[in-house]
């Protein structure tokens, strides 16, 4: 999930905390493709039928998709942390929430990580991703000198998303999503909760193949050549599809343009 464009409203917090259950440091670590022996190119049916369902998408949700936000790849960074297993509202309001308190991203690090904390209230897990954001930070300037990810825009896709997995957190989805979402506009395909179920109904991948290993699976399928914003465009149908008609429970079969394709039409 992700955050509406950033504002300067300050993010009024709530006079007493609400109870929260108790989670791990491995709640926000982000699932890693896992190793694996080289897979065999997907065969033409599974290419055609992955651009069919892109091309029907398409046309139901009129593509192309304006970009929601025009972030610079570090605050695209944050924002995309923030947004791990949180609705996007809440993770903007926090993200605007640091946003307007502190200056630049170095002042966040040497924040007090309580105040961190109070100000991302309303995201899962603040407890958590408060220190989890400035370790990130703290390890992306160790590690350049500065805060600065503008030299992705010098690589190729896969080199850039190994840089930054490389970051401690950041696994697949948030490397893609700072490479496309952010003003690098590079061509990386995502892979939310909504996009992974829609595509494991119709059978694009396993049922038992998780979203971070999806990514590389999912990218395959679709043509080498393609434009960041034909594989924005790509995400962003599948992730639409799965929040208006193809939901976790009582998924709108009788108004889905895909169910000849689907195998799981009308039996969830």
């Amino acid at each position: 999930m992700r955050p509406n464009d950033p504002a300067p409203a300050l993010f009024k917090l709530a006079s007493a905390r609400r109870p929260r259950a108790k989670a791990s440091t491995a709640s926000l670590r982000e699932p890693a493709p896992a190793a694996e022996p080289a897979r065999a190119p997907p065969d033409e049916a599974l290419r055609e039928k992955a651009l069919e369902v892109h091309r029907r998408l398409c046309q139901t949700y009129e593509c192309p998709i304006p970009y929601f936000h025009s972030l610079d790849p570090v605050s695209e960074l944050i924002s995309s942390l923030l947004s791990h297993r949180t609705r996007n509202a809440d993770s903007g309001r926090a993200f605007k929430a640091l946003r307007a308190r502190f200056p630049d991203w170095d002042a966040m690090i040497e924040a007090e990580t309580g105040e961190v904390e109070e100000l991302i209230q309303g995201v899962r897990w603040p407890e958590l991703k408060a220190p989890r954001l400035q370790e990130v930070l703290r390890a992306l300037r160790d590690r350049q000198g500065k805060l600065d990810l503008d030299f992705l825009a010098g690589m190729e896709v896969e080199p850039a998303r190994r840089w930054l997995e490389a970051l401690p957190g950041v696994g697949p989805k948030t490397s893609a999503a700072v490479l496309s979402f952010s003003v690098l506009r590079m061509p990386a395909l995502p892979v939310d909760s909504h996009h992974h179920r829609v595509a494991q109904r119709l059978a694009l991948i396993g049922p038992k193949v998780d979203v971070g290993p999806s990514h590389a699976i999912l990218r395959a399928q679709l043509p080498a050549d393609w434009t960041a914003q034909a594989l924005y465009d790509n995400h962003e149908i599948l992730m639409l599809h799965g929040q208006k008609i193809c939901h976790y429970r009582r998924p709108a079969c009788d108004r889905c343009p895909l169910t000849d394709l689907c195998p799981s039409a009308f039996k969830v």
